[in-house]
């Protein structure tokens, strides 16, 4: 069963100084970070900021891409937990025909920001990652952070995109 999540936003790992994307569930407090590189996370950051580039960045030339194909990004979904490894499904239609595209899912992530599409992960990812857990809405970024500072150093920097 695939679970519907917003992004909460961008922080950085403090033990690997690596960036982590930080999934919440809608309509509960269910969190999943997401280590990802330097480059996915600005371009995650860019979209999410609405800044422009003056030439268009490669999530952007994907869009355009898809846009001028008439091709819809229905959802993305991180479908996979494998050896500390997370996996993405990008799901496009395209005159009536349903395509899965296998990705990382900051990349997958990067483009459902610009396609305005939703995101989802199947509970399964939730169930086996060992730092999903509970946030409250009200949590602040410092909270949150706090919260990812006080994971073992185990959790840390484990997982991949």
């Amino acid at each position: 069963m695939e679970v519907e999540m917003k992004i909460r936003g961008l922080m950085m790992d403090p033990v690997t100084n690596m960036p982590i994307v930080v999934l919440k569930e809608q309509g509960s407090e269910t969190v999943l970070p997401i280590w990802v590189g330097v480059y996915e996370a600005n371009a995650i950051a860019l979209e999410i900021e609405k800044i422009t580039t003056p030439r268009p960045m490669t999530h952007d030339l994907l869009r355009n891409l898809l846009v001028g194909l008439e091709t819809m990004v229905r959802k993305v979904v991180v479908t996979e937990l494998k050896d500390d490894t997370f996996f993405a499904v990008i799901w496009l239609e395209r005159e009536g025909q349903s395509i899965s595209i296998d990705s990382r899912p900051s990349d997958a992530l990067a483009l459902a920001l610009r396609m305005d599409c939703p995101i989802f992960v199947e509970d399964e990812v939730l169930k086996n990652s060992k730092v999903a857990a509970g946030v409250s809405d009200k949590v602040s970024g410092d909270d949150l952070r706090k919260w990812l500072e006080n994971l073992g150093e185990d959790d840390l920097g484990r997982y991949k995109m």
